[in-house]
């Protein structure tokens, strides 16, 4: 791959999702792109669900369209529309899962240590396995810029800026080795958590039944995710990237993935050795210190969350009624 890109969900003038080719700030539909660019016929990359079913093939003829795309053939140019116009879902719309790794960054189970007042061994070096929970994926999962209701039941909303790692081949008892082969790319996540609904008031706190998280995880609009995918070729490096995070300009949060405890390859390899992963499946790799509790703050209506990943891009979103 040359010119760089990234893949968008967004709501084309027929008011339809659908998926595209982000370049410079430019939109360009990816069914059209590629027959007028490179005469290729691909209905079935209409979703970026349908591109990460054929990844191996979408990926490099995506390629060489966003290349031609400077050198046009007479006849099959190609309009792009300012990507800062149109409506932005989530990437990947209705994927199988979203899996949310949890005490996955050594500078927030330190942070957590704190505030809770108990220590806590770091999972990896005490021999445990990745911990993982899951989110609703068609509830869960909005875009850029969309606004998320503040569930009813919640005073204590929490954020949480992840890189989030979108599978692009399905994968079923990986090695750790060959792991970073079925990831697609990457994308930006806030994995929205109520914190007020950890456990469940009415069960005793002993209880192995005593943990909510449905109410906690799972609310409409719980996974913030976008603004777009970049295919994993044009990051060298993840577990060098810097993350950050801002509520109303206020920085909260502000690490760096090389704090991940269990990498993003043991992750997909242990996840793939309990269930299937598929095609557009996404992967939380866990959150850093500066989460609202350990400021004790938490989000209320009206309040913008910012956050920044190096290299992947900027999400954005506003807290509602």
């Amino acid at each position: 791959m040359t010119a760089p890109f990234s893949l968008v969900t967004y709501l084309s003038s027929a008011r339809i999702p659908t998926a595209g080719i982000l370049v410079r700030d430019k939109v360009y539909p990816v069914v059209e792109a590629l027959t007028a660019l490179i005469s290729k016929t691909r209905p079935e990359y209409q979703s970026v669900l349908g591109i990460l079913e054929n990844w191996e093939a979408a990926v490099g003829e995506i390629a060489t369209a966003v290349d031609a795309l400077d050198f046009p053939i007479r006849g099959r140019e190609l309009a792009g529309v300012p990507v800062s116009t149109v409506v932005l879902h989530s990437p990947v719309v209705n994927p199988a899962a979203v899996y949310g790794s949890g005490a996955n960054y050594v500078d927030h189970m330190e942070e957590m240590s704190r505030v809770l007042g108990v220590p806590i061994q770091n999972p990896k070096a005490s021999g445990q396995l990745p911990w993982h929970f899951v989110k609703t994926p068609r509830s869960a999962l909005t875009g850029h810029r969309a606004h998320v209701q503040l569930p009813a039941y919640s005073t204590k909303l929490d954020w949480e800026i992840e890189l989030a790692v979108i599978i692009g081949r399905q994968a079923k008892n990986i090695s750790i080795e060959s792991a970073m082969d079925y990831v697609a790319g990457y994308s930006v996540a806030n994995d929205l958590s109520a914190r007020d609904h950890v456990k469940r008031a009415d069960a005793p706190a002993d209880s192995p039944f005593a943990y909510d998280w449905v109410s906690q995880k799972c609310f409409d609009g719980s996974c913030p995710l976008g603004p777009s995918l970049v295919p994993s070729g044009f990051i060298e490096d993840p577990y060098n990237l810097g993350l950050k995070l801002w509520v109303n300009g206020e920085l909260m949060q502000d690490s760096n993935t090389s704090n991940m405890i269990f990498n993003v390859a043991e992750q997909i390899a242990y996840l793939s050795s309990r269930t299937t992963l598929y095609p557009g499946d996404v992967i939380l790799t866990g959150t850093p210190a500066g989460v609202g509790m350990a400021h004790r703050k938490f989000l209320k209506i009206g309040d913008v969350v910012r956050l920044e990943i190096e290299k992947i891009g900027v999400l954005e979103n506003t807290i509602v009624k």
